[in-house]
């Protein structure tokens, strides 16, 4: 790992600048964006993961009147990824995307406003994770470097060790297909049209007319999906008012290299 950059996205792929650049807030602000529509097609067209999590809070860096990054806070899959804040009033960065034109040290600015103009509208706690997993799609490319959360730590965010070690499925291009996606397809939840449509890009099959989800997810499942073994991701903590503070635990030594 080369911390001496910081990672930038543009059409989904990953582009990197020097650490040391300047970065220049005048001329660029932070405003809430109050539209899903923008936030998530910005998302989808510049992040690797090429997906958008349930938001609550959306905020954007301008430049010139120009759409130059994009923050979601959004709603974990379950409450307890939220700990130790309590629920209502905290939420996860479930993403976190720059152009390649912005400047480094641009990500810490704009995060930090972020977080201000959280605490302004009387949320307590934000989690976020960073994922260290080096990923290649079917034909051996890298596609995904990893990273351990430098911008997290840059803006002294309590850290917390990481999540549990995970068993996960890459689709052909190195991209990870949620474990909440395969339940939805076989529980037949909403959303799962979204993540049937992934897999059949993917080169599956169609579903046959009245064949079962799960009967389908099995055949199709291990032809278009490798298996991988990740090694959970960092944890960070960040405490926008005194009474959060307080349910912070004591912060770990930040990690610094890729395993």
């Amino acid at each position: 790992m080369n911390t001496e950059l910081v990672q930038r996205w543009s059409e989904r792929r990953g582009i990197y600048r020097p650490a040391g650049e300047t970065f220049e807030p005048r001329g660029h602000e932070v405003a809430p964006i109050t539209d899903d529509r923008t936030a998530r097609d910005f998302v989808v067209r510049h992040h690797y993961s090429a997906s958008y999590p349930a938001a609550r809070r959306r905020f954007g860096l301008y430049g010139l009147g120009e759409l130059l990054g994009v923050a979601v806070f959004s709603v974990p899959m379950h409450p307890a990824v939220l700990r130790p804040f309590a629920p209502d009033t905290s939420v996860e960065l479930g993403r976190f995307v720059l152009l390649d034109s912005v400047r480094g040290n641009g990500e810490s600015w704009f995060l930090a406003r972020c977080l201000h103009l959280l605490r302004l509208e009387g949320f307590a706690g934000v989690v976020s994770h960073s994922d260290p997993m080096r990923r290649r799609d079917a034909s051996g490319a890298a596609v995904f470097g990893g990273h351990v959360g430098t911008i997290y730590q840059a803006t002294n965010a309590t850290y917390d060790g990481t999540t549990a070690r995970a068993t996960v499925r890459l689709l052909p291009d190195g991209r990870v297909f949620p474990a909440r996606a395969i339940s939805k397809i076989r529980a037949g939840e909403k959303g799962r049209e979204y993540a049937t449509e992934e897999l059949l890009r993917a080169g599956a099959r169609a579903p046959r007319a009245g064949e079962e989800a799960r009967a389908w997810l099995s055949e199709v499942l291990p032809l278009v999906t490798r298996t991988a073994r990740h090694p959970g991701q960092h944890r960070y903590l960040f405490a926008l008012d005194r009474a959060a503070r307080r349910l912070l635990p004591a912060s770990k030594p930040y990690p610094k290299v890729i395993p």
